[in-house]
């Protein structure tokens, strides 16, 4: 199998959509020897915060001296993202060297006459292979969707079971109510591991303190109100949490300290579990961390910033920062949505800090809401309003407006599939724009 092959088959297995469901995961890893069974992992269930909370406990883990396996959806920059260790993705040989058994054992399930592996299965069983031939220490892994029906959750050497803030989302797949979403998330906890939540909704806390309390679990809040002296920026922000002073984030956004706060209490756990951390490197690690399409800073002038908020609690968080960061500054919006997600309340809960909102069809056509129809909906909370044709469209006209205004800011958010072509899109220009001017400057 080469690496185009390997992508014309991923492209073949992705009408399969998703299946909520254990038996075809497990039939596939125990065709494969249950490599899961061999590696020990930090299982990372929420609505929002997954992927940040996520890249600050691999990368502190990392500076610890440890070999880390990264597992996560949905990619921003490019499919390989989704497999990485110590930071890096997979190459292209090694993706074809762990689909090919994978693509196998899911072919011959299918010829039994048991139900053919999605894709989603299929990569998380290609990450399993991936992390234990490579001898990962530790693999820190995101829910795809939910917890307890995850493909993920075929996992049963969970050390830590971490908890980002769970609100409503996928209510059709989850259930209708927070408790409902609490419940099903909460089924990550695993027989005596230690579990780390963010403090949130008091019924959510319920939830998964009486699941840890089932399953004898150690459970540990990450508590945002012992965090002390919360200096923002938006370079670094800095703060403390209990015995540590002065720990800064390079990640921006409100948010970002909640997330933070829930790495570090991780950490904690692990190194009860018998992991070495040293001081030095929690606070190396925290500061190094980066994450695409999180209040992402991707360009400076005009300030630039993509985040992936395509929920209601996303963008409250989304509007708290901008208010926060960028109180009387002018705001242009660039939104690209999917029609199953709650756009009509991510526009409510936006709309009025922004100056022009231009609108963007994301690539996942099936489930992509076109530039149009959010055009029209965003029209009934804001008049000035631009369907843009394409991606690098949008970036064009969101620069015009932004004019000579050098206070003026670029807020690009909404589906996580558009924004590796709006950051491609934004690099290319501001590479083009320096090679200009570095040209004008000689002559």
């Amino acid at each position: 199998m080469n690496y185009r092959e390997a992508m014309q088959y991923i492209e073949e297995v992705q009408p399969l959509g998703s299946v909520m469901g254990l038996e075809t995961m497990r039939h596939l890893c125990a065709a494969l020897g249950d490599p899961q069974d061999q590696l020990k992992f930090v299982h990372i269930a929420g609505t929002n915060g997954k992927g940040s909370t996520l890249a600050y406990i691999s990368t502190v883990m990392q500076e610890a001296g440890y070999r880390v396996g990264r597992y996560l959806s949905p990619a921003v920059k490019g499919y390989r993202e989704r497999f990485q260790i110590n930071g890096r993705e997979i190459t292209q040989s090694g993706l074809c060297k762990y689909l090919e058994p994978v693509k196998a054992a899911a072919e011959q399930m299918a010829a039994q006459g048991l139900a053919h592996p999605t894709l989603f299965e299929i990569e998380t069983a290609v990450a399993f292979l991936y992390f234990l031939d490579k001898k990962c220490d530790l693999v820190v892994l995101e829910t795809g969707l939910g917890g307890a029906l995850d493909a993920t959750n075929v996992v049963n050497t969970t050390v830590a079971a971490v908890f980002a803030s769970i609100s409503m989302d996928h209510m059709d797949i989850l259930g209708e109510s927070l408790k409902e979403i609490a419940l099903t998330k909460a089924g990550i906890i695993k027989s005596k591991c230690y579990v780390i939540s963010l403090k949130q909704d008091p019924e959510v806390m319920k939830i998964l303190r009486q699941s840890a309390l089932i399953k004898k679990a150690k459970f540990f809040t990450a508590d945002i109100s012992r965090a002390k002296r919360i200096r923002y920026g938006v370079t670094k922000q800095k703060f403390d949490y209990d015995k540590y002073k002065d720990l800064e984030i390079s990640m921006l956004g409100k948010f970002q300290i909640e997330n933070a706060v829930l790495a570090v209490e991780t950490v904690l756990a692990l190194v009860r579990c018998g992991f070495k951390v040293p001081e030095e490197k929690l606070r190396q690690g925290l500061l190094q961390t980066r994450w695409h399409g999180r209040f992402d800073v991707i360009a400076k002038r005009p300030l630039f910033i993509a985040d992936g908020a395509h929920n209601e609690d996303a963008a409250k968080k989304l509007a708290e920062s901008i208010r926060f960061y960028f109180t009387n500054r002018k705001i242009i919006y660039i939104m690209g949505m999917l029609r199953d997600k709650e756009y009509d309340k991510v526009i409510r809960h936006t709309f009025e800090l922004a100056s022009h909102i231009i609108t963007v069809t994301p690539p996942l056509k099936e489930r992509a809401l076109s530039a149009l129809e959010l055009a029209e909906a965003a029209r009934e909370y804001h008049r000035a309003v631009t369907a843009a044709d394409s991606v690098q469209e949008a970036v064009e006209i969101a620069y015009l407006l932004t004019g000579k205004d050098k206070d003026a800011v670029i807020v690009a958010f909404g589906s996580l599939s558009y924004l590796g072509e709006l950051m491609d899109t934004v690099a290319h220009r501001d590479t083009i724009r320096r090679d200009t001017h570095g040209r004008s400057d000689k002559n």
